[in-house]
């Protein structure tokens, strides 16, 4: 499953293979470098499985949409939604180069050409962030992980989506600690979350895409919006 690059022996290929069950003749396969170094943390995480598998039961609401990913890293999600017709912009942060180079190793890696990387700061306006495209969606995957940096992903989100007032952000979310809650943090941005189950887009299992990801971790997914948006049921 995972294949070694010629010359760089701390970099390793993780295939995925998204399926459809109602539809077997339909599929998609994506190959991720992931780099084996611990101290980059730059892997395919729980999170990133089960957004992925929720982007590939929406492919069809994609095609044709502008998509954000935030903190990319090795940019599961985003390849997928770019393979599903979304013109697609990576982002992660511009002091983490080697996060931005494998960002862009995994768009070579699936013939991407055309998907934009870009260095953005959460918490931070900065000329980069207010000259993006009109959005439809903003990703995240596991980008709530330590609690110090809720506010400025939620700040991040809260101008992207005021500035998109119908755009969508999209995140998982690992549960670490249940002492952990980002609702007063919605409502002082004036957001709002929905939680959508995960057995509404088959990810209620320990294994997907032919992946080991996302075991036994317990991963929640999460649309936020404009508190003033009226969302309908995302399941």
């Amino acid at each position: 499953m995972e294949q070694q690059e010629a010359g760089s022996p701390s970099i390793a290929y993780r295939d995925f293979t998204f399926e459809d069950r109602r539809n077997p003749q339909e599929s998609l396969r994506v190959s991720i470098p992931e780099v084996l170094d611990p101290q980059y943390g730059m892997y395919v995480w729980p999170c990133a499985a089960v957004l992925a598998q929720y982007l590939w039961t929406h492919r069809e609401e994609l095609r044709g949409k502008t998509v954000l990913e935030l903190g990319a890293g090795v940019s599961l999600p985003g390849v997928v939604a770019a393979r599903c017709g979304a013109q697609v912009i990576l982002s992660d942060a511009p002091d983490r180069p080697l996060c931005l180079q494998n960002c862009r190793r995994s768009c070579d890696a699936n013939g991407l050409g055309d998907v934009a990387v870009l260095g953005l700061t959460w918490g931070q306006v900065s000329p980069d962030l207010v000259l993006l495209p009109r959005l439809d969606v903003v990703l995240g995957s596991d980008v709530f992980y330590e609690p110090e940096d809720f506010e400025d992903v939620l700040v991040t989100a809260a101008f992207l989506l005021n500035k998109n007032p119908s755009a969508q952000f999209w995140t998982t979310y690992q549960v670490r600690s249940a002492d952990w809650s980002m609702e007063a943090l919605l409502h002082r941005w004036r957001l709002r979350c929905v939680h959508v189950q995960l057995h509404c887009f088959d990810a209620d299992q320990s294994q997907l895409a032919g992946s080991t990801l996302p075991g036994r971790h317990s991963v929640q997914m999460m649309i936020i919006t404009l508190r003033t948006q009226d969302l309908n049921d995302p399941g």
